[in-house]
């Protein structure tokens, strides 16, 4: 029998044994994580497979640590986006239509050609001579307005400039001196990150890693050298999205082990205290956790915009965040089965989130508001998240909706009159 089956059919005689064990009837455990008599007796008795959820839930409950989420079996492992090519000869296209929808293609130019598009201008060739120093400040500057519009914009909107600004810095670099070069290529590779996280908000993990590596390759070559190790960071946002608690934790671990700054050491180990809480370690995430506030305390403090955009390259990382860690804190404690201490959480520090952050609204609105529902108050989780329809409909956003699949989920095992009233919308957005 493999592995993973026989993980599953422990996890309902262990999950009885540990019940018993504290003294709880299965009507006071479903008081507790909110799931019905019924629904843990078929789970128990291995009619019914566990949810990560609810493992995480009666862990926290029955003070088990991890065990029963180690029982879970962890979702199947994804083929990762092949190493991309040498961008040599390499041709950028884009398609606009009236639409407004956009598609991007990275093309060897032989392929290209041998295709007979011969006609297709080529992104990719010497561009006229320009005050480069001039078009470093101004490129510095629209990143932020292009950060700022990426909050209340869906990223369809948001990318075409962007992609068309990597490309004109990386096609600039290869004509400036050296020192504007490095300057060129490190800011290019900013956009370029920033894309990568735009595409992974599309629903495309692929494109956004493919984003990603030619960020890392682009701030090598101007020899910024601290994106190598946030680069694993972003990987290891899109495994904590596919719930692969273990693979979470190795690429954040081994960010860790390359960053060459504070900062991304902080965002690291706070990546690392998120992997942990899906495992349902309390103990390794809260040091994990504990780690990221020491790291991120000095780089975090407040700066004025104006000085933000004086700065040589942006900040990595979330930029709408006042307090980065506690908001992760409330979102761990959630994946550990404590929902009503994250909503505790989530519920300050979501009032500190700028109005204009649609994108972070949405995003920390929905767990906020999934935490609440998960604690069993669902007619206030409701409540929010019928404040939260208009945000989530600006950003479109990929991630945000893994959230609101999981409370969408929450709220059909509770059904009352304000989750009905809700229905017809999270009909057409799960």
């Amino acid at each position: 029998m493999p592995q993973q089956e026989q993980q599953q059919l422990r996890f309902g005689p262990e999950l009885r044994r540990l019940r018993l064990a504290g003294g709880l009837t299965l009507g006071h455990l479903s008081a507790r994580v909110h799931y019905s008599k019924s629904q843990l007796s078929k789970v128990e008795r291995g009619l019914k497979a566990p949810s990560p959820e609810l493992a995480r839930l009666c862990d926290a409950t029955l003070r088990a640590d991890g065990a029963l989420a180690a029982l879970v079996p962890p979702p199947r492992p994804t083929t990762d986006t092949p190493e991309p090519d040498s961008d040599e000869d390499e041709m950028w296209l884009m398609h606009l239509d009236p639409s407004g929808g956009a598609t991007f293609q990275s093309v060897p130019r032989r392929t290209l050609m041998a295709a007979g598009a011969a006609s297709v201008i080529p992104l990719g060739q010497p561009a006229p001579q320009a005050d480069n120093a001039t078009l470093l400040r101004t490129a510095r500057s629209l990143f932020d307005h292009y950060r700022r519009l990426g909050q209340s914009a869906g990223s369809q909107l948001v990318l075409p400039p962007l992609i068309a600004q990597t490309h004109t810095l990386r096609t600039l670099a290869k004509q400036a001196g050296p020192r504007t070069r490095e300057g060129l290529l490190s800011l290019a590779s900013r956009y370029a990150e920033y894309i990568g996280w735009l595409v992974q908000e599309t629903g495309d993990e692929r494109g956004a890693l493919w984003w990603t590596d030619r960020a890392v390759e682009l701030a090598e070559a101007g020899g910024d050298h601290g994106l190598t190790a946030y680069a694993l960071v972003r990987r290891a946002l899109i495994t904590l999205y596919r719930g692969d608690a273990k693979q979470t934790v190795e690429l954040a671990r081994r960010a860790q082990r390359l960053a060459d700054s504070d900062r991304v050491c902080g965002l690291a180990a706070q990546r690392e205290a998120q992997g942990h809480a899906l495992a349902g370690d309390h103990r390794a995430c809260m040091r994990g956790l504990d780690t990221a506030r020491a790291l991120l305390t000095a780089t975090d403090r407040p700066t004025s915009s104006s000085a933000q955009a004086a700065s040589p390259s942006p900040v990595i990382g979330p930029s709408t965040l006042t307090d980065p860690v506690s908001m992760i804190t409330g979102w761990c404690l959630h994946d550990l089965g404590r929902p009503g201490e994250a909503a505790e959480i989530l519920d300050r520090e979501t009032a500190k989130l700028p109005r204009d952050a649609l994108r972070s609204q949405a995003r920390y609105g929905m767990r906020r508001a999934l935490a609440h529902a998960t604690a069993g108050e669902i007619d206030h989780a409701c409540a929010l998240l019928e404040a939260l329809t208009e945000a989530t409909d600006a950003v479109a956003s990929a991630t945000v909706a893994t959230d609101l699949r999981r409370l969408a989920h929450v709220l059909r095992r509770h059904p009352t009159s304000a989750a009905q009233h809700l229905s017809p919308w999270l009909a057409t957005h799960i």
